[in-house]
């Protein structure tokens, strides 16, 4: 397995553990995932991040709990779909992001997407500088779809398939849905 970590800035000597800048509800006994940490992605799921940082976007995946109705009707012969604005094209197209590489050791799994953190300071293994991010989706069997808005896709939620928005509230009328 390989975890990457997925940034702007290209000169990261050390990620140091930070607290998110915008604390999440957490359930009871897990609000420590609000506090200092250094987040990780396993490779299967590195395409959630495989966007500018503020890029509001919805992924789905199918998981061992999916149904062939709910793979049928979303993913067709894909794996995944990441669903992002079309008002967001441009900027996903001339974005440049660094994939920064870590060892597996000292990182916790959170059982959930794919996420892993660390609570100490971790040096990158490597550093690799991505751009042209639209063509990196297809090759991993998932389909990138550009859509007017993404608050008709809340329902997503409520299928068998994994889902999971990133940056939701920079997205077009979210928090007015």
């Amino acid at each position: 397995m390989r975890l990457f970590h997925f940034s702007d800035d290209p000169d990261i000597e050390s990620f140091v553990p930070r607290p998110v800048k915008v604390p999440s509800k957490r359930s009871p006994g897990m609000e420590w995932l609000n506090g200092p940490l250094v987040w990780a992605i396993e490779e299967r799921l590195d395409f959630l991040y495989h966007f500018p940082r503020d890029c509001p976007r919805i992924l789905i995946w199918v998981t061992d709990k999916t149904i062939r109705a709910d793979r049928d009707a979303w993913l067709g012969g894909h794996r995944a779909a990441a669903y992002v604005e079309l008002s967001r094209r441009s900027e996903l197209e001339a974005a440049t992001i660094h994939r920064y590489e870590f060892a597996t050791g000292g990182f916790e799994c959170l059982g959930d997407a794919g996420m892993w953190v660390s609570r100490a300071e971790v040096v990158p293994l490597e550093r690799v500088q991505m751009t042209d991010l639209p063509s990196s989706f297809g090759p991993r069997g998932v389909d990138l779809r550009f859509v007017d808005s993404l608050v008709p896709l809340r329902p997503l939620w409520a299928t068998s398939l994994a889902a999971s928005g990133i940056r939701l509230r920079n997205a077009r009328g979210w928090n007015h849905g």
